[in-house]
């Protein structure tokens, strides 16, 4: 059974996706896509000249940016010349579903329509574990391309052991690098353990951290402060794959002239296609959810 989708604004991963969902014979009204070259020539995808006329009267979801928005103004849009608010995407969005990324607590307040449903897509666990893997592979290929030396035989040092922590550790394992992995939680450090990792305590970390040639970080808040960036080595690489503030002080590694890389979205860049897979599933399966 076909349906008709809205999609509005997004980066590659919605491209992607747009293309999925019309591939799967559904219609798909677009706006803030007008740069996307590759949906122009499929006959399911509409482009819409006005916002109004792509949330029209026969879409029943509307699917919007990952993440929704950098700046709680307008809905992320790199593909479209307008900027696209997000108080007029709400406004238009009258008994639909929203499903969108990232969504930040007070743009649910701004509903107008008590039969509108907001679904963060990226609080969904099939998503966020599915996610992990190109996370986990993107930091790879940075580290393979930002040091000098290869990786094999390395000391790698990995902050934090939830979802990308656990499938980082076992990919960097399978690279043949000497795998550490930091967490507070004892279950975490016994879990470690259990996958035949090194493990040590991130409330014990300073002096040791001089151990490293590459330092891994998954924790969304700040862990390698000024005072523990003192041990960590010249020629170490850094990579931050945590959210903002992320969980490296950015200013001791700039002082300190450390190679310090903040991989944000990773998933977006470095598998797109992938990733917008994904993505199709997790909505399918939110619908199967509601319409059930």
């Amino acid at each position: 059974m076909s349906t008709n989708f809205a999609v509005i604004g997004g980066d590659l991963r919605i491209i992607k996706l747009a293309k999925m969902l019309a591939d799967d014979g559904n219609t798909v009204y677009t706006y803030g896509l007008e740069k996307a070259e590759e949906l122009k020539e499929n006959p399911n995808i509409l482009f819409c000249e006005k916002l109004s006329k792509a949330i029209t009267k026969e879409v029943e979801i509307v699917i919007g940016p990952i993440p929704f928005s950098s700046n709680g103004v307008n809905i992320n849009s790199p593909f479209s010349e307008k900027e696209i608010s997000i108080r007029e995407v709400m406004y238009h969005l009258n008994a639909k579903i929203l499903i969108a990324g990232s969504i930040a607590p007070d743009i649910y307040d701004m509903v107008n329509d008590e039969y509108i449903e907001i679904v963060d897509i990226m609080k969904r666990e099939e998503l966020a574990v599915l996610n992990t893997i190109s996370t986990a592979e993107g930091a790879i290929e940075i580290a393979i391309a930002n040091t000098n030396k290869i990786i094999h035989g390395s000391k790698v040092l990995i902050l934090g052991f939830g979802r990308i922590g656990k499938v980082l550790a076992r990919k960097m394992t399978g690279l043949s690098t000497k795998v550490t992995c930091a967490a507070r939680k004892d279950e975490d450090l016994a879990w470690i353990k259990a996958y035949g990792h090194m493990a040590t305590n991130i409330n014990f970390l300073g002096e040791n951290l001089s151990e490293y040639d590459i330092i891994m970080n998954t924790v969304p808040h700040l862990i390698l402060t000024k005072e523990r960036m003192q041990y960590v080595k010249e020629e170490c690489l850094l990579i931050d794959l945590a959210s903002n503030p992320g969980g490296i002080d950015k200013k001791a590694a700039k002082d300190r002239n450390l190679r310090l890389i903040w991989a944000l979205a990773l998933p977006g860049k470095v598998a797109p296609i992938t990733t917008a897979e994904f993505i199709k599933e997790t909505v399918y399966n939110v619908l199967r959810e509601i319409y059930k």
